[in-house]
């Protein structure tokens, strides 16, 4: 797993990924979001892959003073799953140094069953698979 920072390479795989959002099907919309990634520094688009090189999402973020706002997490649909996206949440938490993860409307969902999880692995109370 590994998150890589968007550089204008990834524009057509990024644009793929963001697309999977409903307000982002609009190709003015689409260009729109990709522009405040390339422009603003306090927005970082990252490219996801697991295992092979190829990507499987992006994640986008935005920067405050104590606390990351997750934008966007997309997936392509074989890795929408829990286990992909606490992967992805694990790394991106230490690439921002453990500045509080807050989401969306559409991520908090997804940052609240990782942080619940991540919290059970760490006091031991998430029972290990027989």
């Amino acid at each position: 797993m590994m998150l890589v920072n968007y550089k204008d390479d990834y524009q057509k795989i990024a644009m793929g990924f963001l697309s999977y959002e409903e307000d982002l099907k609009d190709l003015h919309n689409l260009q729109t979001e990709l522009k405040l990634y390339t422009t603003d520094p306090s927005h970082q688009l990252f490219m996801y892959r697991e295992d092979t090189n190829n990507f499987c999402g992006v994640a986008g973020i935005e920067l405050g003073d104590d606390y990351v706002l997750l934008r966007h997490l997309d997936l392509a649909p074989e890795y929408r799953n829990q286990a992909v996206i606490n992967r992805l949440l694990s790394e991106l938490s230490q690439r921002v140094n453990g500045k509080k993860l807050m989401g969306s409307l559409e991520t908090t969902p997804l940052i609240m069953k990782w942080a619940e999880q991540s919290k059970e692995n760490c006091d031991g109370t998430n029972p290990s698979p027989e």
